[in-house]
């Protein structure tokens, strides 16, 4: 038996503690990537030619590299939190809901640092 009150015991509980968080990151990260998405067609568009010693060039210029490496990681970070609403409304059980997350997180932080290494690569002169 517990002394608490039901108030007591109900505060700091409940969907709209996380889920407003969750709600302001989806919508900061979405309006980053209309800049950003907008900057990277802008300026893939306004190339020479898409070969690679034009892209290479591009991204060797080092608020190029920069800005990709933001737009990597936004497109990674805003995809994470809507596949994860996605998990989270459509699959039922506790266990493969669990570890649906985990994957999805870890299969996201995978592509995040493939896409920054990338950009790393090229823009410092890597091999192709």
């Amino acid at each position: 038996m517990s002394l608490r009150t039901p108030l007591g015991s109900a505060l700091g509980r409940g969907a709209a503690k996380a889920g407003v968080h969750h709600w302001w990151v989806q919508r900061l990260t979405a309006i980053a990537l209309v800049p950003l998405g907008i900057w990277f067609v802008v300026s893939l568009l306004s190339l020479p030619s898409l070969g690679y010693s034009a892209v290479s060039a591009w991204m060797s210029q080092g608020w190029t590299a920069v800005l990709l490496i933001l737009f990597v990681l936004t497109v990674a970070w805003h995809s994470q939190l809507g596949v994860r609403v996605v998990v989270e409304d459509y699959v039922h059980g506790a266990g493969p809901k669990t570890a649906l997350l985990v994957l999805v997180t870890y299969l996201h932080v995978i592509a995040a640092a493939a896409g920054v290494f990338a950009v790393l690569r090229v823009a410092l002169g890597g091999a192709p």
